[in-house]
């Protein structure tokens, strides 16, 4: 049996446990995904690695899952163009049932082998994309199918789940399996396993991102001015990096039209 449908020993009386007793068991969970992510840095390590290569030749990072792993992707996916103030496309997340999915079940798109290949053809997937498969349980049809078909062009295949030895696991080049165990609430992945697994998405984009020299030292310098939190914050940048007053760091800003690049150099070389 997958250790992701096992039952956890643990809380084989939740139904029992008063409020306070349940918030200490999911949290010692909470705890454990943390751990298991600790137990496959150097697995993700080879994945940053691989999604930077096809990112500095022109590719896209792509995430494909199902259920909740999709939407974690597709958050992930959609967070990238703010951050980073890289082109929209250049992360992009794939999820079964598509934009619908997001806010409704669509649990049967999810063992449609079909609909994973159609997904990926309607994004133009190319050989120079590097594809992430995420799937808990690492058998879902839908991301199977996609990954396979990735392989096929000759893309970099990646392969998210909690499972060793999963169908995933052994289909993708660089397989991360964040070994989660047995979750609070037997079977709902949506808890400690993607808890992990957005702790390892975060680190794909972020540390990939910084490698392309989208971040001077720690500092967001790619903002885009799109609302008042923001603006302040590229503020806040602009006078950090150049030792100067919040005045005189705004005045910086507009003569140079909101770019904090065009501010003074912030150049880092990529790696």
């Amino acid at each position: 049996m997958l250790k992701t449908e096992m039952r956890n020993p643990r809380t084989t009386h939740l139904d029992r446990m008063t409020t306070a007793e349940m918030l200490r068991v999911i949290q010692d969970e909470n705890y454990n995904a943390v751990k298991a992510v600790e137990g496959c840095l150097d697995a993700v390590a080879r994945a940053v690695d691989a999604a930077t290569e096809a990112l500095r030749g022109g590719g896209r990072l792509i995430y494909v899952g199902a259920g909740t792993s999709g939407r974690l992707g597709v958050l992930d996916a959609s967070e990238a163009c703010p951050t980073f103030g890289v082109p929209e496309g250049t992360i992009v997340g794939v999820m079964a049932g598509g934009v619908e999915a997001l806010h409704r079940a669509g649990e049967p798109e999810e063992d449609s082998a079909k609909f994973g290949v159609r997904d990926l053809k309607s994004i133009d997937l190319a050989p120079a994309d590097c594809v992430v498969g995420v799937s808990a349980a690492g058998g879902a049809e839908y991301v199977l199918a996609a990954a396979e078909y990735a392989k096929s062009l000759g893309c970099a295949t990646i392969g998210l789940t909690c499972n060793e030895g999963s169908p995933l696991a052994q289909l993708v080049d660089i397989a991360v399996v964040t070994d989660t165990g047995a979750e609070v609430v037997t079977g709902s992945t949506r808890m400690k396993a993607g808890t992990a697994h957005k702790l390892v998405l975060n680190m794909l984009s972020t540390c990939s991102m910084v490698h392309l020299g989208n971040v001077y030292e720690n500092m967001m310098v790619n903002l885009k001015p799109t609302n008042a939190k923001l603006r302040e914050r590229m503020v806040g940048i602009v006078a950090e990096i150049h030792k100067v007053g919040r005045d005189e760091a705004r005045a910086l800003l507009e003569k140079a039209g909101w770019n904090i690049r065009a501010c003074g150099d912030v150049s880092r070389q990529p790696l």
